[in-house]
């Protein structure tokens, strides 16, 4: 059975956690993927592209279709339109942190849509991860680095495939009275898609 069976008129900018059991690892390790498409199926040839040494084990344990986040409404156009100038940019925030007497990293992911990466750092600095998965000597950060390191937040735009830069643009308007995103979990295989 496939998982998005609807192939949407218009693409869709899609937020997916990606796993793998890769040759030579003992656990499964995960990545984010950011994707531009009509459906989940058209991924899958970026998704093995982006993660090539993930080989047969490469999967999805979640995803999102973002059309929404902090208030504003995020739609795909393609490269062809004309954008009117905004300061809003989506960043994606991979926060790491620990608890005491657990020998594992904690993650924390945040979308936001802030004007610059300096909002993005404050917005990340409010959450309630940042402020309680730390012990001493090891403090919430943000990636692999402690503190705040403005090298380790990305514009969404910045971490896309060339494949989907040269054909779409993101644009960001406020809207406020959209749902949530609905968010999928589970494993998916690539053929299921």
């Amino acid at each position: 059975m496939s998982v998005d069976l609807n192939q949407h008129p218009h693409p869709k900018l899609y937020m997916l956690l990606l796993g793998s059991k890769a040759p030579k690892r003992n656990v499964e390790q995960h990545d984010y993927f950011f994707g531009i498409a009509h459906s989940l199926k058209e991924l899958v040839p970026e998704i093995k592209a982006f993660w090539p040494e993930a080989g047969a084990s490469i999967h999805v344990d979640g995803w999102r279709e973002v059309n929404q986040v902090d208030g504003y409404q995020i739609k795909i156009l393609p490269r062809t339109s004309t954008l009117e100038t905004s300061p809003h940019q989506l960043f994606f925030t991979n926060l790491g942190g620990y608890q005491a007497g657990k020998l594992a990293e904690q993650h924390y992911i945040v979308l936001s849509v802030k004007d610059d990466r300096a909002s993005a750092i404050q917005d990340a600095k409010k959450t309630v991860f940042f402020k309680t998965n730390s012990i001493k000597g090891a403090n919430a950060h943000i990636d692999e680095k402690y503190g705040i390191d403005i090298d380790d937040i990305y514009r969404v735009e910045e971490i896309l495939s060339p494949v989907f830069k040269a054909k779409y643009l993101i644009e960001i308007t406020p809207h406020s009275a959209l749902p949530e995103d609905e968010i999928h979990l589970g494993y998916f295989k690539l053929d299921k898609l």
